[in-house]
Order: C-alpha cells, then structure tokens, then sequence
C-alpha cells in the first residue's frame, strides 16, 4: 500500500513538471515566432515605399496617368531576424520607379541586414497608336492614328501623347496596327521640294496679298524656306504654311 502511494506520488510530479514545461514553452514558442521579420512584412514595406515613390515622382514630373505596383512573392522560408528599429526601404534600380525595380529593404538595428526586393510598376498614360499599318515614307494623316491607354514604363524608345504631334509628319519605317509611334519612326515631311512653284502670301494684319513664287530649298510644316518671287525676282525667307504655300510678314 506504501509502495502504491509512493508510486502515486512521483507520477504526480512528473506530470506537473511535464505540464510546466509545457506552459513554460509555449510562450517561448509565440516569442521566437515573433523574433523574426516575415516576408509578408518586407512586401508590405516594399509596396508602401513604392506607393509614396511613384505619387512622388508623378507629382514632380507632373505627369498624368495612373499605376499599378506589383510586389513579387518571396520565399515563404525567409525569416530575417526582427529589427530593433523601423525598416528602411530605397529604390535600388533603376533611376525611376517605373518597369521592372527592386527596393533594398534594410534593417539598421543592433543587427543590421538587407534585402532586395523585386517588383514591377506599371504607369499607364494615354500615348498615340495606329489603327492601320501605313507604308514606309507614308504622310500620316487623322484617321491613321488614335489615342490609347498604354503601359508607358514598357517604351523604352519613347512615346508621344498628343496626335497634333504626328499628323503630317513623314513615317521613317512601315508600321502596324495598334503599335505605339515614337520620335524615332517620325520626321519632318516635305510639304514643298526644291523648284516647286508656290504661292506667297504676305500678311499684315487681317491684310493678305497672294504672288507666285519659285521654292529654292525644300522644307516641312512651320519650316522657313528660300523662295524667290516670281514678280520682283527676289528672294526671300517663308514659313511653309501648307503644301505649295508659304507665308512671310510685310
């Protein structure tokens, strides 16, 4: 009977040592869960930095449109250790928050560390396109071009924005539907060649006086030019105005 109680005794303990150790851990538990940064809190650092960087560089450049950011996943193992001090989040490339970036994410605590995180950041604006292709050293005209919404961080050759800005212009390339034109598939189109018979207004005020005249230089829309009056026989500077027309102060 002795021995029974004795017996009794000790298993008593055990379990209460077993339960103490167990109460005594799992705090321990929730604490080292908590020691360490997740990667779910370095993206939401990550998208913060990168809402306050691309609302800051808009307002600066004063640029239109609206933006999406996209912060690619990290490895659910990460775990670097809790930092001491608010977390410290730069653009690391490129220049501009716009495309493909990645943010250095740091910790300048009693532990420093760094991470890199990848994101994309789309800005999208509306930019002129083509709604039917045109041939090489084509005159683009009204109905060949359109505005639309495009992702502007993907144009690395450029953009342009409003359609008096291509209208008339001479295509340096063939183009396709729906392709976004750039300064580099422009340039100047020749509205008047060398030998070209023109006509000459000169203005004063609401006063205009047309005459012939002879183009001795080619040039584009707005462009000045050598023409030589057909009934003085001089020659003087013009403003392309139109095909076969040019203007020039009295």
């Amino acid at each position: 009977m002795h021995m029974k109680t004795t017996n009794f005794r000790r298993l008593t303990r055990l379990l209460s040592t077993l339960l103490a150790a167990l109460c005594l851990w799992a705090p321990g538990a929730r604490v080292l869960a908590q020691a360490f940064t997740s990667p779910e809190q370095l993206i939401g650092v990550t998208q913060g930095f990168l809402e306050f960087a691309v609302e800051d560089y808009l307002a600066s450049t004063q640029t239109p449109g609206r933006y999406e950011i996209s912060v690619n996943p990290l490895d659910p193992r990460l775990r670097m250790p809790l930092c001491s001090q608010d977390l410290d989040a730069t653009l690391e490339s490129p220049a501009q928050p716009l495309g493909r970036v990645t943010v250095r994410v740091r910790c300048a605590g009693s532990g420093p560390w760094t991470v890199f995180v990848p994101a994309t950041v789309k800005l999208y604006r509306e930019v002129v396109v083509m709604v039917r292709p045109l041939r090489r050293d084509s005159v683009v005209g009204e109905g060949d071009v359109a505005v639309r919404e495009r992702d502007v961080g993907t144009l690395n050759q450029g953009f342009i924005t409003e359609l008096d800005q291509v209208v008339g212009m001479k295509l340096l390339r063939p183009t396709v539907i729906d392709q976004v034109l750039t300064p580099q598939h422009l340039e100047q189109a020749e509205l008047i060649r060398k030998g070209d018979h023109v006509v000459i207004i000169a203005r004063s005020g609401s006063l205009s006086v047309r005459m012939p005249g002879e183009a001795l230089s080619k040039g584009g829309m707005a462009e000045q030019i050598r023409v030589r009056n057909l009934n003085s026989k001089r020659v003087i500077k013009a403003r392309v105005t139109a095909p076969g027309q040019v203007e020039v102060a009295m």
